[in-house]
C-alpha cells in the first residue's frame, strides 16, 4: 500500500479478531516508530511491547476510555522522557508511523491515553523519569470499519488557508 492510501484509508480500531501479530510484523512496527524524526535529534520515545494478557487487563484500569485494550493482541506503549520538552509531540510522531506502518501490512490500530498517569508507571513498572505518553492497541481488524464519506471531515477550505488566515 502506498503511503498516501495507507494516510487516508487508516481507520482506528477496537475490536479485534483473537490472532497474534507476526513477531516480524512487531519488529517492523516498532522500527517504524524507532525511525520517526525527533526534535533535536534527543530521542526522548522507549516502547513497551505489551502481549502478556494479565497485563493488558491491568493497563487498562490507567485510562478513563481504555476497557476495549484487553482484546488487543498487541499494545506498544510509547513511554517518554520526563526531561524532553517536546517528547509528547515526538511520541505523536513515534505513534503515527507505527500506525501507518502496521495498516500497510493489514494491521489495525487505536491509540487511547493512560489518563492515570502513576498507574501506568507503576503497571509497567516505569523509572520515575518516564511516563506513559500512549498505548496503541494492535490487530487484525474484526469487522469492516464503518464507512466514513469524505462529508464527514470538514471541508477542505476550512482546514486550509494559504499565505495566510483571511
Amino acid at each position: 500500500m502506498d503511503a498516501y492510501k495507507a494516510i487516508i484509508s487508516k481507520r482506528d480500531t477496537r475490536v479485534f479478531l483473537d490472532q497474534p501479530v507476526p513477531e516480524e510484523a512487531v519488529r517492523r512496527i516498532l522500527q517504524a516508530g524507532r525511525m520517526a524524526g525527533s526534535s533535536k535529534n534527543v530521542q526522548p520515545c522507549r516502547f513497551i511491547v505489551i502481549d502478556d494478557s494479565r497485563v493488558t487487563e491491568e493497563v487498562a484500569k490507567c485510562g478513563d476510555f481504555a476497557a476495549w485494550i484487553p482484546a488487543a493482541p498487541l499494545l506498544i506503549a510509547v513511554a517518554v522522557s520526563n526531561k524532553s520538552t517536546r517528547a509528547e509531540f515526538d511520541a505523536g510522531r513515534a505513534a503515527q508511523n507505527m500506525m501507518l506502518a502496521a495498516w500497510g501490512e493489514g494491521i489495525a490500530s487505536c491509540p487511547t491515553t493512560m489518563h492515570h498517569v502513576e498507574c501506568a508507571r507503576e503497571t509497567l513498572r516505569l523509572s520515575e523519569e518516564f511516563h506513559v505518553s500512549t498505548i496503541i492497541g494492535f490487530g487484525f481488524r474484526a469487522r469492516e470499519p464503518k464507512h466514513a464519506p469524505e462529508a464527514a471531515r470538514l471541508p477542505f477550505d476550512e482546514y486550509v488557508r494559504r499565505n495566510r488566515w483571511d
